[in-house]
């Protein structure tokens, strides 16, 4: 493998890697930026992570750790502004990352990482303003969301359609998280096969294992003898925790005498679309008569993250779509089975059977099956949950990642030299 980059620029427009997951914007992706970003450090390639400001609170430049740096850029408001509303703030964005970049001698970068969509229409410009590689990772697809919508959820628009086939087209690599993924950029975007790159995200294997339940049940006010499903994301359409708690009430039609031990616990905050109804679960709650055995969390962190998936018997992942699904992983690398719908990455995040079950479709009966299948058989199925988790690790990512860096770098001098775009 040839030499590897000195220093990263990492484009996050839409979301920081220092904010919270689990709320607003805020998702898998900022743990992917922060931990690939935490990890490139460690080995010696510097990171400088552009994201929008959101606060005039925000200090321009933050360290997050040791070699990562993460610049508040300018751009529009502070706040009021949702992923819909930032193509128009892009070009006061790519002038803030243009101007810090010319502040420094020629070459300061070696290579681009820009991540969905919005942070690639920045990085094709600053690609050919720096004569440097631009990799680019979708984390969702407009087209996959679009042909899966949820009930009530909007469209991805067609400026954002236009946008991925822009980039598609323009970056030296793509990175995907899953073989399906890759099959959908060939087929619904015409990528370039021989540029895409399949790189499974991980999960921290020191932070998230497995744990005492009791603990972890007393730490969160939880009774030690409760039946716990659990469902931690945005809440949103498209991440669908209403299908957790219309199985929840399917069971307690079929076994009334679960309402004492039953506990439905919901670990987020409204994002995207769910912002327009914030309340939304909580009335679908009293719709069902399930008030009394349904919780509401806001985003975990740290320590406290970890006891919400100890504490479960089963952790839910509804999406109708994700790209990979890293909760299935952190859930799993905790010993806590996982009931998901089959979509995306989540059959690559799950092994049907194994590790938890896939869900083909998100109807109440089906998963009300699935989640008491699970709960009945959740000590053998925790077992072999944590050693699939054991297979996915951060430090791999950044393997796949950096040769990948290597190869594109290389391949873009070869066409430089040759004189081809």
């Amino acid at each position: 493998m040839g030499s590897l980059p000195r220093r990263v620029c990492v484009l996050s427009v839409h979301t920081s890697p220092l904010e919270q997951p689990g709320t607003g914007d805020a998702g898998g992706m900022n743990v992917y930026v922060a931990e690939t970003s935490r990890r490139m450090a460690e080995r010696g390639v510097a990171v400088e992570v552009f994201t929008r400001a959101t606060s005039s609170e925000l200090d321009p430049v933050v360290e997050m750790v040791p070699g990562v740096r993460v610049r508040n850029v300018a751009a529009g408001p502070f706040e009021g502004l949702g992923k819909h509303d930032l193509p128009s703030q892009l070009c006061a964005f790519t002038a803030g990352v243009l101007r810090t970049e010319a502040r420094h001698d020629p070459g300061y970068f070696d290579l681009i990482h820009s991540h969905y969509w919005l942070s690639g229409q920045v990085g094709w410009l600053a690609r050919d303003r720096w004569g440097v590689p631009l990799v680019h990772t979708a984390h969702t697809l407009a087209r996959v969301k679009n042909a899966a919508l949820a009930d009530g959820d909007e469209p991805e628009p067609m400026v954002r359609v236009i946008g991925e086939d822009q980039v598609v087209a323009e970056a030296d690599r793509l990175i995907t998280n899953t073989a399906e993924e890759t099959r959908e950029l060939v087929e619904l975007y015409g990528a370039d096969p021989r540029r895409t790159v399949t790189v499974p995200p991980g999960v921290d294997l020191d932070r998230f294992t497995p744990g005492d339940r009791s603990a972890a049940r007393a730490a969160l006010g939880l009774p030690v003898d409760a039946v716990v499903l659990t469902f931690v994301g945005r809440i949103q359409p498209l991440k669908a925790p209403d299908v957790l708690l219309r199985a929840a009430a399917e069971l307690l039609v079929r076994d009334p005498g679960l309402r004492a031990r039953l506990v439905v616990l919901v670990v987020g905050g409204p994002s995207g679309s769910g912002l327009a109804e914030p309340k939304s679960l909580q009335e679908l709650a009293h719709r069902l008569g399930i008030t009394d055995v349904v919780r509401f969390l806001p985003p975990q962190a740290g320590a406290a993250l970890v006891d919400v998936y100890r504490a479960a018997d089963v952790v839910a992942v509804p999406s109708h779509n994700e790209s990979f699904g890293l909760v299935a992983l952190e859930a799993q690398a905790c010993g806590t089975p996982v009931v998901a719908a089959a979509v995306g990455g989540l059959p690559v995040a799950v092994v049907d059977g194994r590790t938890g079950l896939l869900v083909a479709g998100h109807g109440s009966a089906q998963w009300a099956d699935a989640l008491a299948d699970v709960t009945h058989r959740r000590d053998v199925l925790a077992r072999a949950a944590v050693a699939h988790a054991g297979t996915f690790s951060w430090d791999h990512t950044v393997d796949r990642l950096l040769a990948t860096y290597v190869d594109a770098a290389a391949e873009f001098r070869t066409r430089q030299s040759e004189g081809v775009s």
